[in-house]
């Protein structure tokens, strides 16, 4: 069943439930309104009957002569007049007698002064009248046919009524459920036609701030990550394709030569030691990639523990120094710290150790010297970091884009790389909510800051 139709018959169960509910509550209190006039006339007639027979002194056969020939086209109030001994003393038709008084019902309406109760459908009231300091009890009965003709009227007109409401609320519901719906309907449709070619569709939005537009935003916005999401993939894999086709072509290329013909010893181990450094390139490359994927994980499934900020830096320094033992790498501690807590962070021991080792090889490797120095400096709630060196600088140009995969700039004419170092620095750095920002002047050097909380 769809929801449209779910919501039609929904809303047409709740307003016939409020309708049935007044409905009842109308009849209600009509059928209690009827009964309490109707025994409101029935004591009034009584009264009435009492008065003519005790103070007008009405002849009994008259009035009894008026309630048999009133009888026959009305259902006129049969009236009964006992003293306290249960002496009948007047009654409109003894013949027919519809109470059938009793001396324990005489009794009771003595003690109570005045009762009211049905019988087979007739209504009774049973009274204390006083007449020249001499109480007598009255009972009256009649069937209030005009009072019920209108309570069965007003049953089968609200029934009536009822029924055809119901029909009228339901077509309605789906009506302005359809028009409710339409939005929706017309989203469905457009979400259909969006794929992976062509991303850059997108689904009709109002500038209204009902729910519907603001799931039409949602889901827009949501496409807007996928489409940069899914053009930043095929950039990806475009680099990747581009920077693994140059060192294999080369290395394909240098096999290639050696076997073409015999060389010397001195050609081979030449072709060798090239296809060794296209080789290193390769896995360079692989092993930047695997650092960006871990660092592009869910941090939940990244394990963070409390690690030592200058423990990370030395073993960064060592392993960049292994790979060129021509690097030189100076720590130094702007100010002192008291204790561990005031130099650890939480965080991931390997992937610190890759954004610092970039850091220090960025340094050492656009610098003639070969020289990088870290500088630490302890505050109460962060670690400052500045990455210094003196080399070839970065132009205002570049700065705007070195935090880009992939993106080279001119001082790739100085030194080899990728452009996976720098990218994949910040986003280990995002991934400790540090940040990292750089200054450079052309030929005077660069400065990498880089904060953690602590």
């Amino acid at each position: 069943m769809k929801t449209r139709t779910r919501l039609a018959l929904l809303f047409t169960l709740i307003t016939a439930t409020i309708l049935l509910a007044f409905a009842a509550v109308i009849y209600y209190s009509t059928q209690e309104s009827r009964e309490r006039e109707f025994y409101a006339l029935l004591k009034k007639e009584a009264i009435t009957k009492a008065n003519l027979v005790f103070n007008a002194k009405v002849n009994a056969q008259t009035l009894q002569d008026i309630y048999r020939s009133n009888r026959q086209v009305l259902n006129e109030v049969e009236v009964a007049i006992y003293d306290q001994e249960f002496n009948l003393l007047y009654h409109d038709a003894v013949d027919i007698d519809l109470v059938k008084e009793t001396k324990p019902m005489i009794d009771d309406i003595y003690k109570k002064g005045e009762i009211k109760f049905y019988q087979e459908g007739w209504q009774v009231v049973g009274l204390r009248f006083e007449f020249e300091g001499q109480d007598y009890i009255i009972t009256a009965t009649s069937y209030d046919q005009y009072g019920y003709n209108k309570l069965n009227s007003l049953l089968k007109t609200s029934i009536s009524v009822f029924v055809i409401s119901i029909v009228f609320i339901y077509i309605a519901g789906v009506f302005f459920s359809k028009k409710a719906f339409e939005p929706i309907s017309k989203m469905t449709e457009k979400a259909k036609n969006i794929t992976a070619t062509n991303l850059d569709l997108r689904l009709p939005s109002k500038d209204n701030k009902d729910e519907l537009s603001e799931l039409a935003q949602t889901f827009n916005a949501m496409l807007d990550r996928l489409e940069q999401s899914f053009d930043s993939q095929k950039r990806f894999v475009s680099n990747i394709s581009h920077e693994l086709r140059t060192p294999l072509a080369a290395i394909i290329t240098e096999l290639e030569l050696s076997l073409g013909k015999e060389r010397n010893s001195e050609d081979y181990k030449q072709a060798i030691e090239n296809s060794l450094k296209d080789a290193k390139k390769i896995v360079r490359l692989s092993n930047s990639l695997l650092d960006m994927a871990k660092a592009s994980y869910d941090p939940s499934e990244i394990s963070f523990k409390s690690v030592r900020i200058d423990e990370v830096l030395l073993d960064a320094r060592q392993q960049v120094q292994q790979a060129n033992p021509n690097y030189k790498i100076d720590i130094h501690f702007e100010n002192d710290f008291e204790n561990d807590a005031q130099i650890s962070i939480n965080g991931n021991e390997y992937l610190l150790k890759v954004a610092f080792a970039n850091l220090f090889e960025n340094g050492c490797k656009f610098s003639e010297d070969h020289h990088s120095k870290v500088s630490i400096f302890f505050k109460d709630k962060s670690i400052e970091l500045t990455f210094s060196d003196h080399g070839i600088g970065i132009s205002e140009i570049d700065l705007k884009n070195i935090f880009k995969p992939f993106y080279r700039g001119d001082n790739q004419k100085f030194a080899d790389g990728n452009g996976i170092g720098l990218p994949l620095t910040q986003k280990i750095i995002l991934l400790h909510k540090g940040t990292i920002s750089v200054t450079s002047k052309l030929g005077e050097g660069t400065d990498f800051y880089v904060s953690f909380p602590n």
